[in-house]
């Protein structure tokens, strides 16, 4: 069974009319700084540009890509601009790098394998097997992994998917299972394999932190923003999200050991288990008959995030180097082609290993020195701001921070190892940003004095301090019109010259919200969350738990037993369980039963998946006698009530 999933989009079409774009030219210091890196890095050499066309075979014909009913959840041509000199309204970094990552379609890896590029955020990688397609990451929805199947099957050869290997539980290489297997599987012929804990991490990192997590999103790829060279460029680690239909994939075959070899439909693949780097669980691969490497995304041509900008657990530099360095180590002598979930493949063993080698060295060197630096009392800012790369990885493009920064990075070593405290007890208890901001405008002779000062440093071009200084005054003065607008002129500014996707995603779409607000964009509200039917009951008490409105929760106590008969297609029998609420939490005793409840509950796991314990849902479902209750119906619907519900639309620039 394909368990569904889904997307959060965001509707171009809905923004309001008076939606106000960035517009601005780029002032004279983003003009500077943005020559002073296009003085600094190689651009003369184009082999990239060659890597990225090598192989090249066919296209979409049709460059939109739709649902079945019309919908264009994927436009092939959306950067299509991005080509020749950058402006000065784009890091010419970046620029470049998007400029490749727009490079759409199908191509010859090398003999046996193919890639379909930049029909969705991730590649999608085909090995010809004895019988059929291996199929390597299926993209994040359904209808580009089945454009890219049929476009590998017009043009190379037209044969069945033998066997899906999902590298990692993001969903942009899982969520497009429904488009090579449509069936969903349900005889378990076809092997899906993919590493250790995938199910449980492709559905947990979205469950907990889901709400926040989409909110960040949003911001993160630009999803606000029009497609131009005053707008989103992409994300830096490829174009963009699709916004069709996903499914988790069911496995058939997990992979939990560092080298283990599997004849996948006539192919020996030499699997590495690489957990805790990139994503919680990842692997790579090797396929020794055709000396090539599947580097999933332990590998990139860019420095990858140690910590990404939506949220999630912070990743181990030193653990990600040693995985890369045991790679060069096993496969280094023998490699000719390297190619990823993510950008182009490099062909060649000289060229591979030396691009290996600065992919580990960048992870250590951020890892490493971020806590000498610390060791010496740095702090979380400072490391971020002192921790410098040597030239020898800073001129390798593959190195640069289209995705994740040195910065941030740096920061997030920090955070793995110290916390969010940097041992200044002034720190400890700071003032929420209202507080702080009313204070800071106080301090400074008031809101005016504030913003005039503020204009004058803007002019000189010290954009970083102005945000600072203009985003106390917004918090304390949400609708002082003069702070929003010369605060969202600063962030446009620093968006143009960011050399990170998220970076200048972030700082355009903050500019947004700061000249139209939230309630202007209608955002298509589905939840990141994967739907309940996917979480085994302990995970979903679990989330209900989170859910819990635990300030009101401690004014009760509340005790219930549940029996839940299983109608649906997940496995498992009848469930019972008792709830508790108590001192403002909820505990739960899986498979017994409490000997004192105020009400027995008896409710179908589809009535659970259908309601998720919303008020008015679960009320409807009590009236048509979907829900029976023996016992206090009244104490049921107080919990009911207390179950808290998000919504993805909150301020993020503003109070």
């Amino acid at each position: 069974m394909l368990k569904k999933i889904i997307l959060f989009s965001v509707c171009m079409l809905c923004l309001g009319h008076d939606a106000v774009f960035a517009e601005n030219a780029a002032t004279s210091a983003t003009i500077q700084q943005n020559k002073e890196v296009l003085n600094y890095l190689p651009f003369a050499n184009k082999d990239d540009y060659a890597d990225a066309k090598k192989g090249f075979i066919a296209t979409a014909k049709e460059r939109q890509i739709k649902t079945d009913k019309g919908h264009v959840i994927y436009n092939i041509d959306k950067f299509d601009f991005i080509q020749g000199e950058s402006p000065d309204t784009v890091n010419p970094s970046l620029w470049r790098q998007s400029e490749l990552n727009g490079y759409d379609g199908l191509y010859k890896v090398t003999e046996g394998i193919y890639q379909v590029r930049s029909f969705d955020l991730a590649n999608m990688s085909f090995v010809r097997g004895k019988t059929g397609w291996i199929v390597i990451d299926v993209l994040t929805s359904t209808e580009t992994a089945r454009e890219a199947l049929k476009l590998l099957r017009e043009n190379v050869e037209d044969l069945p998917v033998s066997a899906v290997i999902v590298t990692h539980s993001h969903v942009d290489h899982y969520g497009g299972i429904a488009g090579v297997l449509p069936d969903g599987n349900k005889s378990g012929k076809i092997p899906v394999i993919v590493p250790k804990g995938f199910v449980e991490e492709a559905v947990n990192e979205n469950v907990m932190a889901g709400n926040q997590m989409k909110r960040r999103s949003i911001y993160m790829y630009g999803n606000l923003l029009d497609s131009s060279a005053t707008g989103s460029v992409g994300s830096g680690l490829g174009t963009t999200t699709a916004i069709g239909s996903a499914n988790i994939p069911e496995p058939t075959v997990e992979i939990s050991k560092n080298k283990e070899i599997i004849n996948v439909d006539g192919i020996d693949i030499e699997f590495y288990y690489t957990p805790g780097a990139e994503a919680p669980a990842e692997l790579m691969m090797y396929i020794p008959q055709h000396k090539a490497l599947m580097q999933a995304e332990e590998i990139s041509k860019t420095l990858h995030n140690l910590y990404t900008l939506r949220g999630a657990h912070v990743r181990n530099g030193l653990l990600w180097s040693k995985y890369i360095q045991d790679t060069l180590v096993r496969f280094g002598d023998d490699v000719e082609v390297s190619f990823g979930s993510h950008h182009w493949p490099t062909w060649g063993n000289k060229r591979i290993v030396e691009f290996w080698k600065g992919q580990r060295d960048i992870y250590r060197y951020i890892h490493d020195e971020t806590l000498r630096l610390a060791n010496h009392g740095q702090t979380l800012l400072e490391v971020g701001e002192n921790v410098q790369l040597p030239d020898s990885l800073a001129k390798q493009f593959s190195n640069r921070g289209y995705y994740g920064t040195v910065n941030h990075d740096a920061k997030a070593q920090y955070q793995l190892y110290y916390g969010w405290f940097g041992g200044n007890p002034s720190e400890l208890h700071e003032l929420t940003p209202v507080e702080e901001g009313i204070k800071f405008v106080e301090y400074m002779g008031g809101a005016d004095a504030v913003i005039e000062k503020a204009q004058k440093d803007y002019d000189k071009g010290e954009y970083r301090w102005v945000a600072t200084a203009l985003n106390h005054v917004v918090f304390a003065e949400p609708n002082n019109k003069d702070a929003k607008e010369l605060l969202a002129d600063t962030l446009e500014q620093l968006g143009y010259q960011a050399e990170s996707g998220p970076w200048r995603n972030f700082y355009l779409t903050g500019a947004y919200e700061l000249r139209n607000g939230t309630g202007k964009v209608k955002v298509a509200l589905a939840s990141v969350k994967p739907e309940v039917n996917q979480l085994d009951m302990e995970t979903y008490l679990d989330y209900l738990a989170m859910r819990l409105n635990h300030p009101e929760a401690a004014k009760t106590f509340l005790q219930f037993n549940f029996i839940v008969p299983n109608d649906t297609q997940q496995a498992g029998e009848t469930q019972e369980f008792g709830l508790i609420i108590e001192n403002g939490v909820l505990n739960y005793t899986l498979g017994t039963l409490l000997d004192n409840p105020q009400a027995t509950v008896t409710l179908n796991r589809s009535v659970i998946n259908e309601t998720d314990f919303y008020k008015n849902k679960i009320e409807a479902a009590m009236e048509n006698g979907d829900i029976k209750i023996n016992g206090n119906a009244k104490k049921f619907i107080e919990f009911i009530s207390l179950i808290d519900t998000f919504s993805p639309t909150f301020n993020v620039v503003t109070p």
